[in-house]
C-alpha cells in the first residue's frame, strides 16, 4: 500500500500530477485545492496518497495536506461514493465549508456541488455527521507544506511516538533551515520542554 510519495514533479493537471520517485512516474489523481498548491514542474513535492484498489485497477489519490486525504478517506466510506466522485466534491467545495455544511445538515449547500443531488447529500450528513471534528478545533489542523527534510524530521518524531500536532507545532517553530540532525535536535529540546 503505497501512503506518501515524495519526488519531482514531472506534469501538473487540475485534476491530475506525475511525480518521479525514485525513477518509477506515479500517475496520481488529485483535487483542485492540491493542484492550486502545487509548485512547478520540475520541483521535489510531497504527496499523502490514498492507494484505491479494485479488481482491475490500481488508482492513487494524493493531496498536500493530510486533512484533505482523511476528509476524501470519511468521504468514499458514505455509500455511493467512490474516489472519483469524493475527488469532483473536494473539488467543488473548501474543505472547511463542506464540514460546516455536514455538521449543520445543510443538504442545499452540499446540492451545489456538481456531481451531487439531494439524497447522495442527505447520506453524507447522516453518514458523517458525528464523525467530522467541528470547525475550527485542533483536529482540523492546516499547517504550511513542509521540505523535504522536514518531513523526514516529522516522521522521525512520530516513530519516536509523539503526536503529530505536537510535532508539527514544533517544527513549525525551529528554524527551517538545516541539516536533518541539527532539526531533528532542536524539533526534540522543543518537544521536551
Amino acid at each position: 500500500m503505497i501512503a506518501h510519495l515524495r519526488g519531482k514533479l514531472i506534469a501538473r493537471h487540475p485534476n491530475q500530477v506525475i511525480l518521479e520517485a525514485m525513477g518509477v512516474g506515479y500517475d496520481v489523481t488529485i483535487s483542485v485545492p492540491t493542484f492550486s498548491e502545487l509548485p512547478p514542474a520540475g520541483v521535489e513535492v510531497a504527496l499523502h496518497i490514498h492507494t484505491h484498489v479494485r479488481e482491475d485497477q490500481i488508482a492513487l489519490y494524493g493531496f498536500l495536506r493530510p486533512e484533505e486525504k482523511h476528509l476524501f478517506e470519511k468521504l468514499i466510506s458514505v455509500s455511493g461514493i467512490g474516489p472519483k466522485l469524493a475527488i469532483t466534491i473536494l473539488s467543488g467545495m473548501p474543505a472547511d465549508e463542506m464540514t460546516s455544511a455536514i455538521r449543520g445538515n445543510d443538504v442545499a449547500r452540499l446540492t451545489k456541488i456538481p456531481g451531487i443531488g439531494r439524497k447522495t447529500a442527505e447520506r453524507m450528513v447522516l453518514e458523517l455527521r458525528d464523525k467530522l471534528p467541528p470547525v475550527g478545533t485542533d483536529q482540523i489542523h492546516v499547517i504550511p507544506s513542509l521540505s523535504a527534510v522536514q518531513e523526514d524530521v516529522l516522521s522521525a518524531l512520530v516513530n519516536l511516538g509523539y503526536q503529530r500536532a505536537a510535532a508539527e507545532k514544533a517544527l513549525l517553530s525551529i528554524e527551517k533551515n538545516g541539516t536533518f540532525d541539527a532539526m531533528f535536535r532542536t524539533a526534540l529540546g522543543v518537544m521536551a520542554k
